[in-house]
Order: C-alpha cells, then structure tokens, then sequence
C-alpha cells in the first residue's frame, strides 16, 4: 500500500470506532480481515495512524474546525507527526485509494490554526466530564499534564533477577539500544521507531527466556515500594495477567509464598506461562468462587496484600489512547465501587503489623487519596505510611519527591516521572 492509501485507511478506521462505538483493536482486527491484500507492515502502519489520531482527537478537530474522521486525522499528522502542509497534501492526492485532496479551507486551518482559546479539555485531548477532576488535581498544569498522557509511551522492561542482572540484560539487548531507566533500579527502557513501534521482543532470547518482562517504569516502583521480603506471606489480590506477581517473586528471592488471584478468573490465564518462563516458584495461582472461597485459608495470615484496584485507567491512556473516549461517567462511579469493595476484601487478609498496598493507574483523586481517607474513616486499625517512610524503607528515597500533595501515597505521571500514571500508598495495620 502507498503512504496515502494507509491514511485512507486509517481514515475509515477511525469512521468505525465512531460509528459503532468499539474498541480500535477491534476495529483495526475487522479491518484486516476485510482486506487481505494488506500486509503486516501496512496493518501496523495503520495502526499507529490510527492511534496517533486518538490521542489528539479533540485538538485535533478543534484544529480543523470540524470532527469528523478525516478532520481528525488530518490534525493529528500536524500535531503528533510534525507535518507541514505540503508534507499532508503529498498524502491526500485523490490517487491510488488516497484520501481526496485538501480543500482550501483545510489547507488555511492546517498552516495558521492553532489551539488558542480552547478549553482545557479539548487542548489537552481528555473527555470534557473529567475536566473539574483534571483541574483538582492539576491546577495550571492541568493541560501539560493531559497533554503528557495523550503522547506515545516507551517501551520500559524489568530485569528479572531470579535470571540475571541489569547488566545482564543490558549486554544482551545492545542491538536494541536500551537505556536504564531513571527511577527503577530494575528497569530498562528501549526507544521507539520513528512511526512509533517497538522492537519485536518475542523473537530476542533475553525476553523468551525469562531474563525481561515488559513492564512500565511506575509499575515496577509499585513492586518495589511493597517491599517484599524473602520468607513472608503475600496476597496479590488482583493479579491479572501477573506482572506485579512476577516481580514480588524476584524481590523475595523465591522464598515465602505469593499466593495470586482475581475476581476474573480469564485475567489469570497468561500467568501460568509467565511464571515457567521467569522461573517463580514461590507462586501459588487461586482462581476465586462465587462468594470468595477458595481464600478463606489466608484470612488473617498475609504480611502483605498488594490491591492494584481496577479503575478507569486514565494513567494509562498513553497506551490506550481510545479508552479514554470510551470511558463514561458512570464507569468512575463504579470503579469507586470496586476499589472501596478491595479495600475492605484485602482488609480480612492482612495480620497484625501486615500491610496493604494499594496501586492504580489512575490520575484521579476520587480512585486514589479519597478512597484511602474514607477506608481510613471506616478502619481506625489502619494507618497509612508516610511517603517518606515508603521511599526509604524500599530503598528509594528520591521518589519522596513524587508525594502527594491531597494526602498520602505517591503520584507518577508522565510529565513529572515520565511514568505512565500511577498512585501508590502503603496502609499498615496495628
């Protein structure tokens, strides 16, 4: 396919997920199967057009002046890709399937429009409901920090150290470039292609073996600051596909016990193979029952119950950039929901003198400092662990520097860590 015809693509890519509503992995999916001829390079090329466009979609039409598909891709060439006009109109020649050609109005919006008197929502690319809670929380920098969010995301991996070192694995990734990461002495983080793709992991020996994982920066400084030690009794409690699970396993050497589950038992099917490959045998798997039998047996018994809350996500949206235009303002409400219900579940869990970290990847105060005060409220036996204490007693004391400011705990976000987003607090019991 020529460049242009990718744009026409992504174009009627970007109809789909409006018309229909759906995520784009689906939509692009569909897409593929409808159009065999395209081969792989072409399919990521869309792809990455097509995300590119999510990212920026509200600026982007705020650009153009109008919102449809085209306008939005159209921006988004300018915004996320630097392109100048005459660069756009080389794509957009009505030829070989490319998109039609720019019209004279388009063309004036692509070389002089700008996002001066836009609301805070459209210039930093976020659905208008979140507004109030982006400004409560970020104030002046409220667009920077959403602009920060809508751009692509590195690609960080873990060393695994029941394998090897950083070292290790720098050696053995060379060829990839890979930088160690400012803030996790674990991490390493490979630069991205020009069109904004990662290296293909699945065919380097240091990730089928088991010396890296893929995981982001803020989510293996989650891990750390559990400070998990070898012996002890540990509860992820919503474990998902186990990343977090993987990494306490290195931190505690393979001794002690991580018995991992999650309310959807389908969440948990990746980690089998994840831990053969990491090599974690201290890792019991519990899918729960109705009711939440299956871990009666740990009530009371856990040194530490790590709680990584379901939530809206919205420190993630560099990697998912069309979730952020599906969430709806009754998806917060549930989600408040769901982790004031795990709070109180990992609560049964934890002995006298054990812990429970709380973690999500949200920017939100509503999912993180708020659910804490009114756990807190409910549950005088808990104390929260000052920041600086977390810091220091994981070893990390320069993450002081990313304590909240509306209470305890720790916020990363791209613009200040260049993290995804991440909220992390240690709750103690007496």
């Amino acid at each position: 396919m020529t460049p242009g015809a990718r744009v026409a693509a992504a174009i009627e890519v970007l109809d789909d997920i409006e018309a229909r509503r759906r995520p784009a992995a689906d939509a692009l999916k569909d897409w593929g199967l409808s159009h065999r001829f395209a081969g792989s390079k072409d399919r990521s090329a869309i792809g990455t057009l097509v995300f590119d466009a999510l990212r920026r979609r509200a600026s982007s039409a705020f650009i153009m002046g109008v919102e449809t598909p085209r306008a939005i891709m159209l921006g988004a060439m300018r915004q996320v890709r630097g392109m100048s006009v005459d660069e756009i109109a080389a794509l957009c020649t009505g030829q070989a399937h490319a998109p039609s050609t720019l019209t004279e109005a388009e063309s004036e919006r692509l070389a002089s429009a700008d996002l001066a008197g836009a609301p805070v929502h459209v210039a930093g690319d976020f659905p208008e409901w979140l507004e109030p809670s982006f400004i409560a929380v970020f104030g002046e920098a409220a667009v920077a920090e959403a602009s920060a969010l809508a751009a692509r995301a590195p690609l960080d991996l873990r060393v695994n150290t029941l394998k090897g070192t950083r070292d290790k694995a720098l050696a053995s990734l060379a060829h990839l470039q890979p930088q160690p990461t400012p803030l996790s002495p674990l991490g390493l983080r490979l630069p991205l292609t020009s069109d904004g793709r990662g290296p293909a992991l699945a065919a380097e020996p240091a990730y089928v073996k088991g010396l890296v994982e893929i995981q982001d920066e803020a989510s293996q400084l989650a891990a750390l600051l559990a400070a998990a030690k070898p012996g002890e009794q540990a509860l992820d409690l919503c474990a998902g596909a186990g990343g977090k699970t993987l990494a306490l396993a290195a931190l505690m050497q393979n001794k002690g016990q991580i018995y991992a589950t999650d309310s959807d038992g389908r969440r948990l099917m990746p980690i089998y193979a994840r831990l053969e490959r990491a090599g974690a045998r201290n890792v019991q798997v519990r899918p729960q029952r109705r009711g939440g039998e299956g871990l009666s047996d740990l009530e009371g018994r856990c040194d530490l119950v790590l709680v990584d809350a379901p939530c809206t996500g919205t420190g993630a949206w560099r990697r998912n950039p069309d979730a952020k235009w599906r969430v709806r303002p009754g998806a917060l409400d549930q989600r408040i929901a769901d982790q004031d219900q795990a709070l109180v579940e990992a609560a049964r869990f934890v002995k006298p003198r054990g812990r429970i970290l709380y973690v999500t990847c949200s920017v939100l105060r509503e999912e993180n400092e708020d659910r804490l005060a009114a756990f807190l409220a409910a549950h005088p036996e808990f104390k929260s662990l000052p920041a600086r204490d977390m810091a220091e007693q994981a070893e990390l004391p320069g993450l002081v520097a990313f304590a909240s400011r509306f209470g305890e705990g720790l916020r990363l976000t791209p613009l200040t860590s260049e993290t995804d987003g991440f909220f992390i607090a240690m709750l103690v019991r007496s």
